[in-house]
């Protein structure tokens, strides 16, 4: 045993959708938690059907806190009863859902809290199931930042590993989204991912900036926003120390990150990124909430509800979700 191994926290997700399976499949694999304190925390009898889908049995020791878990080599498993099978229909999200949902995550920051925590990776939840079942936010990154006390600047990050994006506003309408482009947010944006990917094993962060209107605002004649605020902003990251290039016509800049010019893509809202490194590589992705305490990523993909439950989800971005908290818990 290591004393240094990262205590991480993971997942079952969404009840009705694919995460149990998918966490089935990761631990499953001899190599997926090696190096790490891994928690599996949820309710038994949907380990169990996660195992049963994903075709595997695997044993592992029951602990009743998260403090157990350096005592022991191995994955472990941490019971909670949050949810019970006659609530749960695949596909089908549902309040029921939802809560189990908050529940767990809620057990896991309160770890974290306490010191038991390095680390949380989460199997794929549904956002529409939390609301119903009791989340109050624009999604599970503003709970996590209440829950934990933030007040600094926060983004959801998604990555293809070597290519990541950030983005000054979220899950808001796009009527709203030019009143997210200030100086401020884009700095904070940019240094806060060059900051994370340091973290995340990158010597010399190389961070562009999108464009908020078509062509980035051809020298002003089509939108004033890179004129009058995201040039400057960029030139202010500058003489902070961070080497952030741009403003870049959004419909090009994807063509320099896919060709290894840029490491990351800071953009104005959610689809200007979103759209690019899902049709780069949608099979790998990995979402990882900036700007929170402790690493916490999950697999960039959904609860999967057409194939949940038939053993055919797709496990490298889980993987790679996991791999990444564990790297980022190690620096």
């Amino acid at each position: 045993m290591s004393a240094n191994r990262p205590v991480i926290a993971l997942t079952l997700g969404d009840p009705a959708g694919i995460g149990p399976e998918l966490v089935a499949k990761l631990l499953a694999e001899n190599d997926a938690v090696k190096d790490t304190h891994t928690v599996l925390i949820g309710d038994r009898w949907l380990w169990d059907e996660g195992q049963r889908v994903a075709g595997t049995s695997l044993e592992l020791p029951e602990v009743a806190s998260f403090s157990e878990a350096r005592q022991h080599d191995c994955p472990v498993f941490l019971a909670m009863d949050t949810v019970s099978p006659d609530q749960v229909r695949y596909a089908e999200a549902n309040a029921a859902g939802g809560a189990s949902v908050l529940a767990v995550l809620g057990r896991c920051i309160e770890a974290n809290k306490a010191g038991e925590v390095d680390g949380i990776c989460f199997a794929p939840l549904n956002k529409y199931a939390m609301k119903l079942g009791g989340l109050g936010h624009e999604d599970e990154l503003h709970w996590f930042v209440e829950k934990l006390g933030v007040t600094t600047f926060f983004s959801e990050f998604n990555t293809l590993g070597t290519l990541w994006t950030s983005r000054i506003s979220s899950h808001i309408p796009l009527k709203d989204a030019h009143s997210y482009v200030t100086e401020e947010r884009i700095i904070a944006a940019a240094s806060l991912i060059y900051d994370t990917l340091k973290k995340a094993g990158f010597a010399e962060p190389r961070v562009g900036v999108a464009g908020f209107n078509p062509h980035a605002g051809e020298g002003g004649t089509c939108g004033r926003e890179e004129v009058e605020i995201i040039a400057p902003a960029v030139e202010k990251c500058r003489a902070q120390g961070y080497p952030i290039v741009g403003p870049y016509p959004a419909d090009t800049i994807f063509l320099k990150a896919r060709d290894g010019e840029l490491d990351a893509v800071v953009t104005m809202f959610h689809d200007q990124g979103q759209i690019a490194i899902k049709m780069l590589g949608f099979d790998r992705g990995v979402t990882i909430l900036g700007g929170l305490p402790m690493p916490v990523g999950s697999p960039a993909h959904g609860t999967a509800f057409d194939i949940a439950g038939q053993g055919k989800a797709n496990l490298p971005p889980t993987r790679n979700a996991f791999n990444l908290v564990k790297a980022m818990c190690s620096q």
